[in-house]
């Protein structure tokens, strides 16, 4: 005969296998309308679609969307983090998983590293359109901005790793992650631009090169 010892540890662990099914069922439901809203931003971009649109997408009524977000630019940001993370992940399996040969060559390291990193066109759609929503919203901007604060916090070990690898010591991390970034997002575009270019793929290794020489020095 059960306990009541028994029973109150068998509902305990109910409510923990139920808890854990909600939060998983709630993780699916958050990351297919972020894969929704990823495709529709891209098609017919950020100021024209609406949470009911994502939610049709994802197969999701209007509440599924405000049961996540409270409003599109909370989602704008949550996709964000989640490419950036994406980015560095990219970044960092070169790193450790595909060394590079002549580790005295930098700018061999710049090309092997970029061609890690995919150039996700609608990944620039949505970005570039949110990049102008967010310098009419003061909000929006102060947040993406601690973002990106965030992002280079992230990405300068890994850097400063990849250059000690190849002779380099960087002599202010803090100028050389917000070049980088600059530098990521607007060759992106002009490669984006002109798809068939090898001049614009040339020029944005030469870019990227530059700005590492700038900031570093040889040990």
């Amino acid at each position: 005969m059960a306990t009541t010892d028994d029973v109150d540890a068998t509902a305990k662990n109910g409510h923990r296998t139920t808890g854990r099914r909600v939060t998983k069922r709630r993780g699916e439901t958050r990351q297919r309308l972020l894969d929704a809203a990823y495709e529709v931003f891209a098609e017919q971009g950020f100021g024209r679609t609406k949470p009911d649109h994502i939610c049709e997408r994802a197969g999701y009524t209007r509440g599924a969307f405000y049961s996540q977000f409270t409003t599109m630019d909370e989602l704008f940001l949550a996709m964000w983090e989640q490419q950036s993370a994406q980015l560095l992940a990219d970044v960092t399996a070169v790193l450790r998983e595909d060394p590079v040969t002549d580790v005295r060559n930098v700018r061999e390291v710049v090309e092997h590293v970029l061609r890690a990193v995919p150039m996700d066109d609608k990944w620039q759609r949505i970005s570039l359109e949110v990049t102008a929503h967010a310098l009419r919203n003061p909000e929006l901007r102060d947040l993406m901005v601690a973002r990106e604060e965030s992002i280079i916090a992230a990405l300068l070990p890994v850097v400063q790793t990849l250059l000690n690898r190849v002779g380099r010591t960087v002599t202010d991390p803090k100028a050389l992650g917000r070049a980088l970034i600059a530098v990521h997002d607007g060759t992106t575009v002009q490669c984006l631009m002109e798809p068939d270019s090898d001049e614009a793929r040339e020029l944005r290794v030469d870019l990227v090169l530059r700005v590492i020489m700038s900031y570093t020095r040889e040990q």
